[in-house]
């Protein structure tokens, strides 16, 4: 790693809010925004879009979205905001959280943020993943930990794909392919339900030839030149030697874990952290009524 672990600690909250795109939706469209982001993705790349642009472009969206959330460059639009004056919003997103992304990445992104995306009409392989929860937390001999609500393979494989991007300056590898495995890293599952790391073991000799072949299956039917592409960069999936494996590997663990510190955030949750570390009844011209009233309430 040529930032070492302090450049990975430095990134953690970035990638936690990026994370929590999982979480969020919005009126008017399936799905949670990373789910939404995860069709897009690869209605682009079958389209025949430019891998690098679909990377950059769809990375810098997640990392504005952190605080935007669903307020993209098409919701400021409908507003009646200029273009100048959407992608001004954005920017404003974008550096507010931005600040530990490595100087030449946060530059790319910055001039990478979109004001609108094309969102062609994906590949069936998508609704399945988007559909097929994750297994969560399972080990060989034991009983599973069910917490709900579970991700979806398309929640995980976006987010992997963007936190691949967001930390190969770290180990000094190229962007694009780290994202192309993790937005791919799952072709199995869309045939294959998730019974974990348990449940592989207990396929035991068979599992290689189970994900091949079913990987193997939602290959062959994308476009040739992109069926091609993803084959050569799944094979980083094998070991943590080249920089782009190794950016895959650190965003393919770094997201699962951050999933279960999630759900222990978020089960340790007090209504102090709203109220008084998150200020849920803000400065404003009513502020004073509002206390008031809850004080009135004994709340």
């Amino acid at each position: 790693m040529t930032g070492g672990s302090p450049a990975l600690a430095e990134l953690r909250p970035l990638l936690t809010e990026v994370g929590d795109a999982k979480r969020v939706r919005v009126a008017g469209a399936p799905g949670s925004l990373a789910e939404q982001a995860f069709a897009r993705t690869w209605g682009r790349l079958v389209a025949g879009e430019d891998p690098a642009a679909v990377a950059l472009s769809e990375t810098a969206a997640a990392v504005a979205r952190a605080r935007l959330a669903g307020v993209d460059g098409a919701v400021l639009r409908t507003a009646g905001l200029s273009d100048d004056e959407a992608l001004e919003v954005l920017r404003r997103g974008f550096d507010e959280v931005a600040g530990p992304l490595d100087a030449g990445l946060r530059a790319r992104l910055r001039a990478a943020l979109p004001l609108a995306v094309p969102a062609p009409e994906p590949p069936a392989l998508v609704a399945r993943l988007n559909a097929q929860p994750r297994a969560g937390a399972t080990a060989p001999g034991r009983a599973r930990v069910v917490v709900e609500p579970p991700e979806s393979h398309g929640d995980h494989c976006l987010t992997v794909a963007v936190y691949g991007v967001l930390v190969a300056p770290v180990f000094g590898a190229d962007p694009v392919a780290p994202f192309l495995v993790g937005i791919a890293h799952h072709l199995h599952n869309v045939q294959l339900p998730d019974a974990g790391f348990a449940g592989e073991v207990l396929l035991g000799g068979a599992l290689d030839r189970v994900i091949t072949t079913l990987e193997e299956r939602e290959l062959a039917a994308l476009p040739e030149e992109l069926a091609q592409r993803l084959r050569t960069v799944l094979r980083l999936r094998a070991d943590a030697g080249a920089p782009e494996a190794q950016a895959f590997h650190a965003a393919d663990v770094l997201d699962r874990v951050l999933q279960v510190h999630h759900h222990a955030r978020a089960a340790a949750f007090t209504a102090s952290q709203a109220l008084d570390d998150l200020e849920l009844v803000h400065a404003g011209p009513v502020q004073a009524f509002h206390l008031d009233v809850l004080a009135a309430a004994g709340l």
